[in-house]
């Protein structure tokens, strides 16, 4: 695996070991059986609605629940990745019931789900957004953190029949509009300004619908992304730091700010400044999103079937067993949590977390 200019700010401290042999850690205990109050449940499976990034990175999370916790189960079959925004359609339109549910947006819960369906969020994970490129490409030689958009264009540009952008569903998918967000930055920062390297990819005013252009861009779905790299379906994608580290693929780490990684005063003004995008509301009225730092957020939904298994993958989750996961699949895992919404969390989860840092609020009020 390749990266070029590694440069992050790291917002958390995290004891992390190796996957193999997890148990306790030294200052950690686990507080009573992760599964409070198994037999109050309508069944001992636990089910799962997560954002398609999370793929590879909750099954051993729940595998880890399932060794502490005898008698349940978290089969394949009862865990769903997907695009975020699919997510919160399926429960709040669809009837879809899961025991945890997690997004790609922290902005997605207030938004969506509270207060009918969900009254917490806990912030669990941090990245950033990198372009993953096929090192066999010729314009790619050279790449880096300031040049990765000019060389990107030209490839294009050359090859506008075969060699096209592959990128994600902005009404879907929250990895749809930062991709976008990425490309305005990464103009106003290196390039002749917000559209300079937006507008070879979308058609559209920035601010108005991202239209895809079909000469250069792909529309596929954000958890083939290592695959239409691999097979050489396209040259590129805009995607988030795990996966490139997951499946060890050749990746470029954009500009902190660029990537949506960064929380400093200086980046949330730039990003406050953008002009933001549209997407196709749940309704199906166009509605305006602006960029954010990514922050990945759990919440169990108020419709869980076994509220107390939701509330016990997240403890896990925010364990050092489930840190020392989250980091060997290329996550920035936050501990303690940072949790918001209107209502409390479980008892189990309360020791785990602390509230949103001020500079996050704004988000979600």
């Amino acid at each position: 695996m390749a990266a070029t200019t590694p440069v992050w700010i790291v917002i958390v401290i995290v004891v992390a070991a190796g996957i193999g042999g997890l148990g306790f850690y030294a200052g950690y205990e686990y507080r009573g059986t992760p599964a409070a109050t198994p037999s109050s449940a309508e069944n001992t499976t636990l089910s799962v609605l997560a954002a398609g990034t999370l793929t590879d990175t909750f099954p051993p999370v729940a595998s880890e629940l399932v060794n502490e916790t005898p008698g349940i189960t978290a089969p394949a079959a009862a865990q769903t990745y997907e695009g975020s925004l699919d997510i919160t359609t399926a429960i709040t339109s669809l009837g879809a019931k899961a025991d945890v549910a997690a997004l790609a947006d922290f902005r997605l819960v207030p938004q969506y789900l509270e207060p009918t369906y969900a009254n917490y969020g806990v912030v669990f994970a941090q990245t950033q957004e990198v372009l993953i490129y096929n090192p066999s490409v010729p314009q790619f030689a050279g790449i880096n953190a300031m040049n990765w958009g000019e060389k990107l264009q030209t490839e294009v540009a050359l090859n506008t029949s075969t060699s096209r952008l592959g990128i994600w569903n902005a009404s879907t998918d929250p990895n749809g509009y930062n991709e976008i967000f990425s490309m305005m930055l990464q103009g106003e920062l290196y390039q002749a300004g917000i559209s300079s390297l937006y507008s070879t990819f979308y058609s559209g005013a920035p601010g108005t619908y991202a239209s895809p252009n079909k000469y250069t861009t792909i529309l596929e779905h954000e958890s083939q992304a290592a695959t239409l790299i691999e097979t050489g379906v396209v040259p590129a994608v805009i995607t988030y730091l795990p996966v490139a580290i997951d499946n060890d693929l050749h990746y470029v780490l954009l500009n902190t700010t660029v990537g949506l990684g960064a929380n400093t005063s200086g980046a949330l003004s730039q990003y406050a400044a953008l002009p933001g995008t549209q997407i196709v509301g749940s309704s199906g009225s166009l509605v305006t999103v602006h960029p954010a730092p990514i922050l990945f957020t759990v919440t169990v939904p108020l419709n869980a079937p076994n509220p107390g298994l939701g509330a016990a993958f997240v403890h896990l989750l925010l364990s050092p067993q489930g840190s020392a996961i989250l980091t060997a699949k290329g996550w920035w895992p936050i501990f303690p949590g940072w949790a918001y919404g209107p209502g409390t969390v479980p008892p189990v989860v309360a020791p785990d977390v602390t509230a949103l840092p001020a500079w996050a609020s704004p988000f979600v009020s």
